[in-house]
């Protein structure tokens, strides 16, 4: 649209939801603070990226690092209780997965989609209309699943390094639960007064806990290599309980789905990519830097990890209310370095756990705006960060009050999460890869979505926890948004009117006050079609064959489409002045086109309909759905919430 038309339209927002920007609308004001409109932001996933600060490879990586790097508190725990004496050797396999199965697809990815949107835009562009739609919808609930879990889950561990500390009061014991949601509330207290990505801050938590993790891991090592005794143990125990080393690795096989957590945050790694410094291939270039050093690092400590507190701690404190649940590199670092250096590799680990948390908050955040309001699938509000800041930190609480702040709980809704999106993005390079017909690559990649697919319904079966928690977000998103796109139906929903020179010169020289237009649903477009449309308007509206007229035909080439641009293409044909456009539905393009004529050209618009002979219910259905339906009542619907003032409302004729 042009800029009064834009003007027009936050007026007409203003009126049925408020103004959002003005000051002095207490509360509600201060929630909607900085709601972004189609006239500031750009439609559609590869729109121009929001400015940031930019950094170079490695400082991005740490934001990635928060999510996967402080898996080490949990992960090394949670592999001993899901594997037994055969972690380690699970988690090896885990290892390789991880090393030539997602981080080769996930380098794809990096060069499929740039933009930050990762392996759902991918998906998005392989099955588009509303099949499309749909798709990208149920992937968002397994995202939505993986990044509340990500912050309930980190919120629970960083929990249970504070209640295991020897300085902590006794008082507190006993209530994870409060102090759980205590550490989400402060999160989202945090988003509530503005949060902003602290790369900065990112780095040195990383670091920082880095260094500690390679401390306790090298003096566990060395305490391993003086005293071999727990090791050789471990050894026998396995070999004698499994019987023998090819059933240790079938066995370890089998197990090694339940240690999925270990693949988190490769798609954070992806989305962070419009952070990294430099033009576009430069910043491709760092992002597959990235997504190799931090696989690379990780594979390193999750082996390392695995293998030392496996041989040194006793199996009952990994389980519920032991000492090492949670916490098994945190129960070494107190073991072996003393209260004081254990002390501070906890806070070092609450620190990097909350902050992951944010990671995982920044997440959604970025996600939910990206494709629900753009699908039409959302309210308007869910364009501004605090009320969905207030919508995920509840949806927190009540996760952490169900699963009671356990962390071992918790562990399977998670591994689905991030299993679907690693799946999701094996298929997408995969199809992408095929239809580039590159046979080996589409081999090897065929191969790991088939690896990937076990893992998760290995994982799925184990654990089904994270299907429930996914339904249910997949049931809240689908069914929200639907009603949403379908109570936001009569807004303009286009972004921008572009006329071609053809268009351009039919309306400067239509004469008259008062520019007439006729609807034509065009069919076979002879000039039999032409005058037998202007002998029914005749008819219908004594319109006289020497009024100057103007035909206008709109197709839907994709009605699940919410918002777009409209070119108008203007058409003779057969002595007839014809414009053309398409757009997701015809009855709001047809209402944009008259408003933009109205006031680009300072004269009042006319359209001319006849009726539809169709059931009301079954046209208001394919309005929703197709775009078409009661074209001429529903132009007129939009244009009255869009222009509340009659007199300057351009005028509907239907006979």
């Amino acid at each position: 649209m042009d800029a009064d038309t834009r003007r027009h339209d936050r007026g007409h927002r203003g009126t049925r939801g408020g103004p959002v920007t003005a000051a002095g609308y207490g509360v509600r004001s201060w929630l909607l603070e900085g709601l972004r409109h189609e006239d500031v932001l750009p439609a559609g996933p590869h729109a121009a990226e929001v400015p940031h600060r930019r950094h170079p490879w490695w400082r991005v990586m740490c934001l990635t690092g928060l999510d996967y790097f402080s898996t080490l508190g949990y992960q090394p725990g949670i592999a001993v209780l899901a594997a037994g004496l055969l972690a380690p050797v699970a988690t090896l396999f885990l290892v390789l997965l991880t090393l030539f199965g997602a981080l080769p697809v996930y380098r794809r990815v990096a060069v499929e989609s740039p933009y930050g949107q990762g392996s759902v835009a991918m998906l998005e562009r392989l099955a588009p209309r509303w099949w499309g739609k749909l798709f990208v919808l149920v992937l968002l609930g397994f995202a939505a699943t993986d990044f509340v879990i990500t912050m309930t889950l980190s919120a629970a561990d960083a929990t249970a390094h504070i209640l295991e500390n020897p300085f902590v009061p006794r008082a507190l014991q006993g209530h994870q639960i409060a102090v759980t949601i205590g550490l989400l509330a402060l999160l989202g207290g945090v988003f509530l007064l503005g949060f902003s990505e602290a790369i900065g801050l990112a780095v040195v938590l990383v670091a920082a806990y880095l260094a500690l993790n390679a401390v306790v891991v090298v003096v566990a090592v060395l305490h391993l290599a003086g005293h071999p005794a727990p090791a050789i143990g471990w050894t026998q125990a396995m070999l004698t309980m499994h019987g023998g080393p090819a059933a240790v690795l079938a066995l370890s096989l089998l197990v090694m789905p339940k240690l999925a957590l270990g693949l988190s945050g490769f798609e954070t790694g992806v989305a962070v990519m419009p952070l990294i410094k430099g033009e576009l291939p430069g910043r491709i270039r760092g992002a597959r830097w990235l997504l190799t050093t931090v696989a690379l690092v990780m594979s390193v400590f999750l082996i390392a990890s695995s293998f030392v507190t496996s041989m040194l701690i006793p199996l009952r404190e990994f389980r519920e209310g032991g000492r090492a649940n949670g916490r098994a590199l945190a129960y070494l670092a107190h073991a072996y370095l003393g209260n004081g250096f254990g002390t501070l590799y906890d806070v070092s680990t609450i620190a990097i756990l909350w902050f992951a948390g944010a990671s995982a908050m920044a997440g959604l955040l970025n996600l939910v705006p990206r494709y629900l309001p753009r699908y039409g699938m959302a309210p308007d509000w869910t364009r501004a960060v605090r009320p969905l800041v207030l919508v995920f930190t509840a949806v927190a609480f009540a996760i952490t009050v169900v699963f009671r702040a356990s962390v071992t709980a918790q562990g399977g809704a998670y591994a689905t999460g991030v299993l679907v999106l690693i799946l999701s993005a094996a298929v997408a390079v995969t199809f992408t890869v095929h239809r580039r017909r590159r046979r080996p690559a589409t081999a090897a990649f065929a191969v790991v979505a088939l690896v990937l697919a076990y893992t998760l319904v290995a994982n799925v079966f184990e654990r089904p926890d994270g299907v429930k928690i996914a339904s249910l977000f997949i049931a809240a998103i689908v069914i929200t948004s639907l009603i949403s796109r379908a109570t936001r139906s009569t807004e303009l929903r286009v972004t921008r009117v572009v006329l071609d020179p053809l268009a351009e010169r039919f309306l400067r020289e239509a004469r008259g006050d008062e520019i007439r237009l006729i609807a034509n649903d065009p069919q076979r477009r002879d000039r039999a079609e032409y005058e037998g449309k202007v002998r029914e308007q005749w008819r219908n509206h004594r319109l006289a064959p020497a009024t100057p007229v103007l035909f206008v035909e709109a197709t839907v080439p994709d009605a699940s489409e919410f918002e777009s641009e409209l070119h108008v293409r203007g058409e003779e044909r057969f002595g007839h002045r014809v414009l053309r456009l398409d757009s997701s539905t015809i009855p709001n393009a047809l209402a944009v086109l008259l408003l933009y004529i109205r006031d680009r050209f300072g004269r009042m618009p006319h359209i001319y309909f006849h009726w539809a002979e169709e059931n009301p219910v079954a046209a208001m259905l394919r309005y929703l759905v197709f775009g078409v339906g009661d074209v001429p009542w529903f132009t007129r619907e939009v244009l009255r919430e869009a222009e509340p003032d009659p007199e300057r409302r351009p005028r509907v004729h239907v006979g």
